[in-house]
């Protein structure tokens, strides 16, 4: 920390300091609450999205239970072909926004397979697109709370540091300056009493 020198200039500055503190801290914390009500939101959209994919993924057992036959093939029935997204800026922060997924099922002989696949694939591919927003609204939640992290910590520099020292430093200046004054004050009698007798 610098060496405060004790002047009317110097407590003007912190006076500045201070001022300019207090001003931006309510856009800090209003920034703050409006992030933490949009991790809220894509808290809940992440969940949500879990839960859909956890009962989709439950269903398949109870409607197709005849996907404990190992013998019909079925790997990369299902795969994302493409992803097309977008960013969107929440209070300063980029967001991504997902615009589509295109999910391909591969294609497959109708008649070399049981009928029961033409369902599977169905549902695959809502898993598949359940599966790929599931990631995205965790890559949006992750982003969001290293966002909401770093303006709490601002938040807490401005609140906890910052403030409080240049309120210390003005209450220090001010101190030091009424004592010079005074003793300025006490002088300049004593000289007037010195002069006075001589």
């Amino acid at each position: 920390m610098a060496r405060l020198t004790l002047n009317k200039s110097t407590l003007q500055a912190e006076s500045r300091k201070l001022t300019n503190f207090r001003r931006f801290l309510p856009s800090l914390e209003l920034k703050r609450q409006h992030l933490r009500a949009e991790r809220n939101r894509a808290r809940d959209e992440e969940v949500a999205t879990r839960q859909a994919l956890d009962e989709s993924l439950a269903h398949v057992g109870e409607r197709l239970p005849m996907l404990a036959n190992r013998e019909i093939r079925l790997d990369g029935l299902a795969r994302v072909a493409g992803v097309e997204q977008d960013r969107e800026n929440v209070v300063g922060v980029w967001l991504p926004r997902l615009q589509a997924i295109d999910v391909q099922i591969r294609n497959y002989s109708r008649l070399a397979r049981p009928h029961w696949v033409d369902r599977l694939a169905i549902t695959l591919r809502e898993c598949v697109e359940l599966e790929a927003r599931l990631r995205f609204a965790e890559r949006r939640l992750e982003i969001l709370n290293q966002a909401v992290r770093r303006i709490t910590q601002r938040v807490n520099l401005f609140e906890k540091v910052l403030i409080p020292r240049a309120e210390g430093n003005i209450h220090r200046l001010r101190i030091y300056l009424d004592d010079a004054e005074r003793a300025a004050v006490v002088r300049s009698k004593v000289a007037q009493k010195k002069r006075g007798r001589a």
